[in-house]
């Protein structure tokens, strides 16, 4: 096997540089960090990563926890997450995939086995497992909950605004009796969009009902339980929001199990916009939230934090955007809007 002493014996240096210039390190000229990356191509050199760890105390890890994984996380939630942060670390890192709650105490998370943390953050009990990894001194960037520490780097969507344009966007529609199918209670993501649910029919003046509101926990048998008590009620409503696509594909299949339909018995918009979002019959309206940019991003600025390049704290929102299709319709107007 060539090693990096191969390598500075025929290039005349020694193994320290060889090393730097493998590393792409500035402290080695041009010409020389060309003439080493030739040779070790000619005699195609493969790093050994297990003792480049131990020489430079790095594990090669990156970790890419959940609140959870297994209970309210949607798949599709997941999967853009993961190919977001996996399109942007290179084949030099091992990606690691965990929900906290899979741990009773966090003393296996360390430095020695993680070079860096992003955190999809979903509740505020995350807070215990931050303090951790700031203790321990990984570097770290959280996404999708927005914290009040503003030195640590926090990207996420702003899922208030994105549920606001929602709701106003059915009250454009002629709607008044909206319904709202919440999310999962200890995830901040559910009260942000309850929040702009609320501040959009306060801004347009119409009543607020206890009733049309319903928890789905973000999963499409919670959407179909909730819409079927939306639909008993005296008063049905004539416009749900749903919190998740999820649910809102739970929402309409439990309309359909009634003999209605969506959009002219009942209006149903979700949020997220996810992959089976335009595939639905009708098409769903949602509202965009870029999971897989704010992933990418995080991607990003946790290397750099790595690398110790200069990277800001605070919070980086990233925008969404209404997606209108087929679910919604105006009540003056037979036809989906």
């Amino acid at each position: 096997m060539v090693t990096i002493k191969d390598i500075a014996k025929l290039a005349n240096v020694s193994h320290t540089t060889v090393s730097r210039a493998l590393n792409n390190s500035p402290l080695i000229k041009e010409p020389t960090k060309r003439k080493i990356l030739d040779i070790a191509s000619q005699l195609n050199y493969t790093p050994n990563y297990n003792a480049k760890s131990l020489v430079m105390q790095k594990s090669h890890t990156i970790g890419l926890f959940f609140s959870t994984i297994s209970d309210g996380t949607s798949t599709s939630f997941l999967a853009d997450a993961i190919k977001g942060v996996n399109s942007v670390i290179s084949e030099d890192y091992n990606l690691f995939v965990r929900g906290i709650d899979d741990y009773e105490d966090f003393s296996s998370i360390n430095s020695k086995r993680y070079d860096g943390i992003i955190l999809m953050s979903q509740s505020d009990a995350d807070n215990a497992f931050i303090y951790h990894v700031r203790e321990k001194n990984i570097p770290l960037v959280v996404l999708n909950r927005q914290l009040e520490d503003r030195t640590i780097i926090n990207i996420l969507s702003n899922d208030r605004e994105g549920s606001h344009h929602a709701v106003n966007y059915l009250i454009k529609c002629g709607h008044q009796k909206i319904a709202i199918i919440e999310g999962k209670e200890e995830f901040k993501s559910s009260h942000e969009r309850k929040n702009g649910y609320l501040s959009a029919l306060i801004e347009k003046n119409i009543p607020i009902h206890h009733e049309y509101s319903e928890k789905g926990n973000y999963e499409m048998q919670g959407g179909y339980t909730a819409m079927e008590k939306l639909l008993s009620l005296e008063k049905p409503p004539t416009a749900v929001f749903c919190s998740n696509d999820d649910m809102a594909i739970g929402a309409m299949n439990a309309i359909f199990a009634k003999g209605l339909s969506v959009p002219h018995d009942i209006s149903v918009i979700g949020f997220d916009d996810i992959g089976f979002a335009k595939y639905t019959t009708p098409r769903l309206t949602t509202v965009k939230r870029p999971m897989e940019e704010i992933s990418i991003q995080g991607a990003k600025s946790i290397l750099s934090l790595m690398s110790q390049q200069e990277d800001q704290g605070g919070n980086h929102f990233e925008n969404t955007e209404l997606i209108i299709r087929d679910s919604v319709r105006a009540l003056n107007d037979s036809s989906p809007v």
